[in-house]
């Protein structure tokens, strides 16, 4: 027999601030397409109590937070280079950065049902930045008719037409908290999968109590405030445009070569809005 979830305080009713300590972790896996065509697999987690979340990476997180000190950046570079500094069969060194435990997902986005807002951290093109919105842009219709057994939880179905796309989510009205993965919110119960069009989906693999701390963004002055659509618009400049903005970083000497599965060399991808945002709406006129 599971165990249960129970949450006392429900979460649409809460008026203070996000309080230090988590009531609940779910673990995500995030699925999008990728650049070439198929599919990325993210691990995604989600800490939450009746009044707000903090959705993020874990290592991630763990990164974030060594970096804060000057003795944790100390301790994380002797640990990428213990994991990462490897030698070759013909006695050279060199950097592997897939077999440590290096960042690469820079998304936080924290909930807080105090002032109905969300604010999301990332990174955009190559700057740190973040943005708040207010969490009343995702408005929900309930499908009734339509249920799931999710981890062990009956769930029921509701859409949302949010910044472009269009999402089915399923929710779980035992576990009365009305937040989900990524910007997911504001349904009578937690989210625990989610899909939209074009291949994004969000799929709970994991849900225990918790009483982790949901600490506040690390190194928070280091971003700069930004908008929502300039920040995506940035980002597929500087995606499509790599090559030439390192050339003008560098006095012209970059170049950037892609190949495929079998080492040909291949034309830059090309990011596409409509396929590759969570948000395409960024490119509406």
């Amino acid at each position: 027999m599971k165990n249960r979830i129970t949450i006392l305080i429900l979460c649409f009713t809460a008026i203070a601030a996000m309080a230090q300590t988590a009531d609940i972790e779910v673990r995500y896996e995030y699925t999008r397409p990728s650049l070439s065509g198929s599919s990325y697999k993210d691990k995604m987690t989600l800490l939450a109590n009746s009044a707000g979340s903090k959705y993020f990476n874990d290592i991630s997180l763990w990164t974030d937070s060594l970096e804060s000190t000057p003795e944790g950046k100390a301790k994380l570079d002797e640990i990428i280079r213990a994991n990462c500094l490897v030698q070759s069969p013909e006695g050279y060194e060199y950097w592997d950065l897939t077999k440590g435990p290096v960042k690469n997902i820079y998304t936080y986005v924290f909930n807080n049902n105090s002032d109905n807002t969300l604010t999301i951290y990332d990174q955009w093109g190559d700057e740190l930045r973040f943005y708040t919105e207010p969490s009343d842009e995702m408005q929900w219709t309930l499908l009734p008719d339509s249920t799931n057994l999710i981890l062990g939880y009956d769930c029921n179905l509701a859409e949302s037409y949010y910044h472009g796309r269009h999402w089915k989510a399923w929710f779980a009205p035992e576990i009365p908290l009305c937040f989900g993965p990524w910007k997911l919110h504001g349904l009578p119960g937690l989210i625990l999968k989610a899909e939209a069009d074009g291949g994004f989906s969000f799929n709970a693999t994991g849900l225990q109590h918790s009483d982790r701390i949901m600490s506040p963004m690390y190194s928070a002055e280091e971003y700069k405030k930004t908008d929502r659509r300039k920040a995506q618009a940035d980002n597929e400049y500087f995606i499509n445009n790599q090559e030439a903005i390192l050339k003008a970083q560098n006095g012209g000497m970059a170049k950037i070569t892609y190949s495929d599965e079998d080492g040909n060399e291949i034309a830059a991808p090309v990011y596409d809005a409509a396929k590759h945002s969570l948000e395409p709406d960024y490119k509406a006129k």
